[in-house]
């Protein structure tokens, strides 16, 4: 990936190779907000010893090279393949970066050649992976393969949450977090419920998470701080969003959805404030600190990260360096089509930049991702898609398929009453304009320009 437009980018971090991720400066890692920042809330404090720069992928590369040598030892071990699958998978989630998905899959792949039955972990990676890609009835089908473990029902929740099943996805994390109140099904129970607008019970799951926490789950920890401010966020308490950011980021500095979502907010003040420009500084200088971070290897994160940089170009009235961050970031989600199938973040690129053909091919995209993925996101892209060529009766069929669940969200709220508005249903979009304010009663013009930007309260993209 190329780093930012910005000419003082020209660091070096994670190499793609397996042996890789070793040299990088500390300077990078223990990074410093150059603007005052809350201190993060004591509750949100991890009670454990930090892990050094670089000590969780250190640890998973060390693992990697056992498995690898055992495989050396015995080329037909199909559980060593397994556990090195899952490992290689472990690397993905702690860098983001696309090619560790690939190899675990086609290590699981090749484990499953060497042992095809009774291969959980193998079949638990394809799963996993399959996910990631955003193939959840493929997901789906490989979980049927395995017993009814932990691993796989909170696997099986996350497929019925992006499938708009959160009944069944409620009974799953239900289930799941009763049987074993671990951080990582505490955290999904409490993604259920804001699935379906339940929003003090989920706040309760996500402490309850963070008190269940343990030492060697530190990739979790981070990222069930980074839900929990993700909900704050939108819900316009943005002082307890920063802090538990900033509490993500303590633990790990370079956890790019923490810095990221971070970064949203800092857009979002500086919108709410235009004069106070050091917002706004601080935006770009967080999207930077991600370029710099992963220059070298590809993440599932790049989208986001070129959106709102573009984002803050636009607002900052430099339509040109706007437009080439657009042109980087709809280039990047092309080459994904074929491998993490981000059709949804395409057409909402597609949309926001809006030239030529780009809302046509916006509206095929999400005709195209509605019939694998029905979560109110997708739903509500796909109505914005309607709106965008004046197909009301369809953009208010997909609203109301998006407002299904329950879920309580500003962004998709504010959408049906913009299109109750434009189908002359005054009373109607009065009425949604009015739950806007009661979910976020700081939502503005400043906060739809930067609303939707960050890393979402599903954990997929």
């Amino acid at each position: 990936m190329q780093p930012s437009t910005l000419p003082q980018l020209s660091f070096q971090h994670k190499l793609l190779a397996i042996a890789a991720l070793v040299g990088i400066g500390v300077s990078i890692a223990m990074y410093t907000i150059s603007v005052s920042t809350p201190v993060p809330n004591s509750i949100w404090k991890y009670r454990f010893v930090r892990p050094e720069v670089g000590g969780v992928t250190k640890n998973i590369r060390r693992e990697i090279a056992f498995h690898q040598q055992k495989i050396q030892q015995q080329p037909t071990a199909g559980l060593e393949r397994a556990a090195l699958a899952q490992n290689y998978l472990k690397m993905a989630r702690a860098t983001g970066e696309s090619s560790w998905y690939l190899l675990a899959e086609q290590t699981a792949q090749e484990s499953l050649v060497q042992l095809p039955i009774h291969n959980y972990g193998a079949t638990v990676v394809l799963a996993k992976v399959a996910t990631a890609k955003h193939n959840f009835t493929q997901s789906l089908a490989l979980l049927k393969q395995l017993p009814p473990e932990s691993e796989a029902l909170s696997l099986l929740t996350t497929n019925h949450l992006a499938l708009g099943d959160t009944i069944t996805a409620h009974k799953t994390a239900n289930t799941l977090a009763f049987k074993v109140p671990t951080l990582g099904n505490l955290t999904l129970k409490a993604l259920v419920e804001v699935a379906q607008g339940q929003d003090l019970a989920a706040i309760r799951d996500f402490k309850a998470a963070i008190v269940a926490e343990e030492p060697d789950e530190v990739e979790s920890s981070a990222w069930v701080r980074t839900l929990l401010g993700r909900l704050y966020y939108k819900r316009g308490k943005l002082q307890q969003a920063e802090e538990l950011y900033q509490s993500a980021l303590e633990i790990l500095p370079r956890y790019s959805p923490a810095l990221l979502n971070l970064a949203e907010l800092s857009a979002r003040q500086w919108q709410a404030d235009p004069a106070q420009t050091k917002d706004r500084d601080r935006a770009i200088e967080l999207y930077d600190r991600f370029f710099i971070i992963n220059q070298q290897a590809p993440t599932i994160y790049d989208h986001v990260a070129l959106r709102g940089l573009a984002r803050v170009q636009k607002l900052q009235g430099d339509n040109l360096k706007a437009n080439q961050t657009w042109e980087r970031a709809i280039a990047k989600l092309r080459s994904d089509l074929s491998g993490f199938g981000h059709r949804r973040e395409l057409a909402q690129l597609l949309m926001e930049r809006g030239q030529g053909q780009d809302l046509t091919e916006a509206l095929t995209l999400m005709q195209a991702e509605i019939k694998t993925r029905q979560d109110p996101e997708t739903w509500d892209t796909l109505a914005a898609a309607y709106l965008k060529l004046g197909q009301l009766p369809a953009a208010e069929q997909a609203i109301q398929m998006a407002l299904k669940s329950g879920l309580r969200d500003p962004a998709i709220t504010d959408r049906a009453a913009v299109i109750a508005q434009a189908r002359g249903q005054l009373t109607q979009a009065s009425k949604y304009r009015a739950q806007v304010k009661l979910i976020d009663p700081l939502f503005d013009a400043g906060a739809r320009q930067a609303l939707g930007l960050g890393v979402g309260l599903s954990g997929l993209n």
